[in-house]
Parts: structure tokens; C-alpha cells; sequence
């Protein structure tokens, strides 16, 4: 089967060979640069300056040195766009980091305003705070908005930081042969979103912006909105003195803005963690945080880095704790959910019911985008349905799925009623590579200590580390 393909711990060193996708599988600024320049044509104030035409995201530098880093985080970590440009030629480089510092702006201030949405109380900020790695700061199993913000999600919320190095979805990943091993097939891999039906920012941007159950709004409103704002103006000078007379070019800029913010290098990747630091060579891990990488790296324990990857790349660029892949593996249902009322009813990830091009396709049903680990101890809700709250508990249910089922699933006359929320016939699709490997009275794969000590080593991929923090 597809999914078979694509953890294999025992290739995973020849994929890898000790190293993650590094953050700049995107263009690089200075390629993009002259690209963008040569492509930039006239028509100031037209609709048609909002539209794209190259993505950039700032790699080379930031993933290296942290010193380089922040030297060049300037030329680095935004999506360039073309732009609206002087009728006689092209921009001037200075012209197109003016823009795009621009756009980040605003992109900033609308990221922040609740009167895009359709309740006029929720803004992007409200689901991703700011202050827990862009996830939301309460411990909602998924949260509430809609028109009267009581409408109940289907999915947790997930991190806007460290996306910048996504690809975008493809059924059969290979990686570029700096990176990795070009001829493994890594599987289904990619994409911004839970089930990878979008990949870029400003698609992402819109999926909130226009449902029902989370800002709940439209072109037109947010058009309006952007209108009456106090940025209004800004807007204009960035998109032309007539973007706001069109509510379509003003919707799509208003995406284009917010996903410039959300490529700023300094906020959403910014590789400050103690971690980062450990593999500079400028801190040292305490024993249980030194413990707990073991583990987390052994492939015969918790085999954390076969899909969260550890280790830096062949290039040098620092790991995502992700391989971005995506994979099925069977957490409980969580019947708080409005949806699972109906027992008819399974979100079956990339198959369905929010993306709907692989929908006839069973085996993709039942896989989830593996989310990176960076600031993972800053959440508060975990996997795609929110089921647990507790790190803790997560790892929990990674040691003792398959030793110990009826701690986490249904039991009916004495009977588990295991991977309750996907259907049997997608149960060929559930990995069963280490931890998964264990049967009913085999030994957890962790046992409480251990535990302990993997949590201790997450909490070395929290940002915004300094020497003197403990």
C-alpha cells in the first residue's frame, strides 16, 4: 500500500542521512529577486499587481548560523509578488523590498482585526496566538466561531510557524538530491493544511476568512471592512489608489498581505530555540534532555525522528521536526465533537470531507499532515480532532497504543473497540512502523520516566531561548 512506502525507519538514514528538508526547498531571495524584477511590468494601481509571480521564502542564511541569520533576514522569508510597477519599466530592488515591507504591515494589522470576519469579533489572531506559537491560547477541543461564534470546528487548530519549508502536496514525494535521497518515494507528502489541500499562504488565508464556522465572511465583507479600516489608505499606497473600487482584487490582496506577514523570518521561523543552539555548539543539554533526544531519536524506542526529523541536513540547515509527510495512526475519536454525533460521519483527512480530490481514492483516508514539534510545549490541544490536551498524554498514547488499547479506546463487552474513528477498511492505511509494532502485553515502547525525559527534550525546541533561561 501507498502509505507503507513511507516510514521506513531503516531508510530513513539513507533518505536523511542525519538531516531534515531543509527551510529553503521554496526559491531563494536572490534568484527570485532578479526574477521578479525582469517580470515586473506596468500598470500601476492595477488588479493585476496583486498577482504573484514568484514564491520566495528566506533559507540559506537562516538556516544556517543564527548570526547570518539575522543579518540577512532583511532579503529573506516573504513571498515576492509582482507588483504594481512605474508604467515606463521595471521596479528597482530597493522598490520591491519597500512593497513587500509594505504588504507585511498590513498583513500584520489585519491579522490582528476581528472586523474582517462576519461576527466582527474574530480575527486571524484569535485562533492563533501570538504568544503559544500561533496556536490558540485556550484548551478548546477545536474552537468556536461562525456569524454568532458559537459554531464548533472540526479540527484543531494547527501552528502558523515554521511552514515556510512545506512543499507543496504531492502523492509521491522525492526530495531534492541535496537534501536527501532523491530516489526513495516518501509517499503523500505536503501541503499547508491538515489534509495538504492547499499550498500556498494566501489560499491557506482564505479557508478561515470564508467558512461558516470560523470567520464566517466574504470578498464583499472584508472589502468593506478593509474600507472602513484606518489602514485604508496604506492599503491604497501598496495596491494602487483603485484596488479598493473592486472587492475581488481587494479580497485577494488583503491574501496576499497576510501571507507576506506570515513569511516574516523573525516571528513565524526564527530557529531561536535551545535546541537551535545545541546544534551551534552554544549550549549544552541537561542529562534528561539529552535522554530524551536518545529516545527520541532511537529507532527500536520512541522513533519520534523517522517522521520528526532531528538532525540537521546535508546542507547544514537546521531540522523542522517534521518530514511533512502525511500519515495515518489511529487516535481515538473525539466524541465532544459536534460533527461525531452522527456515527455515520469520520473525517478521513486527505480523502474527505474537506478536500475533495482524493476522495475516491481509500488510500489516502485517514491521513493527517505530521505537524512540526518546534514549540510543542506551548499547545494546548493535540492532533487533527483535539482529543488530548496534555503532552503527556500524547506521548502516552504513542507507547501504548498497541500494548495497552484500552486506555484509549472504547471497550464493549470486554471487547476494545480499537481505531475507533476510522472505518476497517482504511485500517491497511494505519502505520505500523516503532512505536506501532507492539502487540498486547509486549512492554510500552516508553515507560514514565522515560516519558518525562522526551518531554524534557521537547522543551528544547521552544524559541526564544537565551543563555541565561533555564
Amino acid at each position: 500500500m501507498l502509505r507503507r512506502l513511507t516510514r521506513r525507519s531503516a531508510r530513513t538514514q539513507a533518505r536523511w542521512q542525519g538531516g531534515a528538508r531543509r527551510p529553503g526547498r521554496l526559491f531563494v531571495v536572490a534568484a527570485a529577486l532578479s526574477s521578479l524584477l525582469m517580470a515586473c511590468d506596468g500598470g500601476a494601481g492595477s488588479a493585476a499587481g496583486a498577482d504573484v509571480a514568484a514564491g520566495a521564502s528566506g533559507s540559506a542564511a537562516s538556516a544556517r548560523d543564527a548570526s547570518v541569520q539575522s543579518n540577512s533576514r532583511a532579503a529573506q522569508g516573504v513571498k515576492l509578488m509582482k507588483i504594481a510597477a512605474p508604467a515606463q519599466g521595471g521596479q528597482t530592488r530597493a522598490e520591491v523590498y519597500a512593497q513587500v515591507r509594505r504588504m507585511t504591515v498590513l498583513g500584520k494589522q489585519m491579522f490582528f482585526d476581528p472586523s474582517l470576519s462576519g461576527s466582527g469579533k474574530m480575527s486571524c489572531a484569535s485562533c492563533h496566538s501570538p504568544d503559544h506559537a500561533f496556536t490558540p491560547a485556550n484548551a478548546l477541543d477545536v474552537q468556536l466561531g461562525g456569524a454568532d461564534m458559537h459554531r464548533q470546528g472540526m479540527r484543531a487548530v494547527p501552528t502558523l510557524k515554521y511552514l515556510q519549508a512545506v512543499p507543496a502536496f504531492a502523492e509521491h514525494y522525492h526530495d531534492s538530491d541535496d537534501e536527501g535521497d532523491e530516489s526513495v518515494d516518501a509517499g503523500p507528502t505536503g501541503g499547508l493544511t491538515w489534509d495538504g489541500r492547499v499550498d500556498r499562504g494566501s489560499d491557506q488565508a482564505r479557508i478561515p476568512l470564508l467558512s461558516n464556522f470560523e470567520m464566517a465572511s466574504s470578498p464583499k465583507k472584508v472589502a468593506a471592512a478593509v474600507r472602513a479600516a484606518p489602514y485604508a489608505g496604506a492599503f491604497r499606497e501598496a495596491f494602487g489608489a483603485d484596488v479598493l473600487n473592486d472587492d475581488d482584487a481587494t479580497f485577494k490582496a488583503v491574501l496576499k498581505s497576510l501571507e507576506t506577514f506570515e513569511q516574516s523570518p523573525e516571528v513565524f521561523y526564527p530557529y531561536t530555540s535551545k535546541y537551535d543552539a545545541y546544534l551551534s555548539g552554544k549550549a549544552t543539554l541537561a542529562a534528561a534532555e539529552l535522554r530524551g533526544l536518545q529516545l527520541f531519536n532511537d529507532e527500536k524506542k520512541g522513533n519520534c525522528a523517522s517522521c520528526h526529523i532531528s538532525q540537521r541536513a546535508k546542507d547544514g540547515s537546521p531540522p523542522q521536526f517534521s518530514d511533512f509527510g502525511l500519515i495515518a495512526v489511529g487516535v481515538p475519536r473525539n466524541r465532544a465533537l459536534a460533527v461525531n454525533r452522527d456515527p455515520r460521519f469520520y473525517d478521513l483527512g486527505a480523502c474527505g470531507p474537506e478536500r475533495t480530490d482524493l476522495g475516491h481514492r481509500a488510500e489516502f483516508c485517514g491521513l493527517f499532515r505530521t505537524p512540526t514539534l518546534r514549540n510543542v510545549v506551548l499547545k494546548k490541544t493535540f492532533f487533527h480532532n483535539g482529543v488530548y490536551h496534555s503532552l503527556e498524554d500524547v506521548l502516552r498514547f504513542y507507547a501504548r497504543r498497541d500494548t495497552n488499547p484500552e486506555e484509549f479506546y472504547p471497550v464493549v463487552k470486554g471487547k476494545v473497540q480499537k481505531f475507533d474513528d476510522l472505518p476497517r477498511r482504511y485500517w491497511v492505511n494505519l502505520n505500523t512502523d516503532p512505536p506501532f509494532d507492539r502487540k498486547p502485553g509486549d512492554e510500552p515502547v516508553f515507560n514514565d520516566a522515560e516519558i518525562k525525559d522526551v518531554m524534557a527534550f521537547l522543551d528544547t525546541l521552544t524559541d526564544g531561548w537565551h543563555p541565561g533561561a533555564h
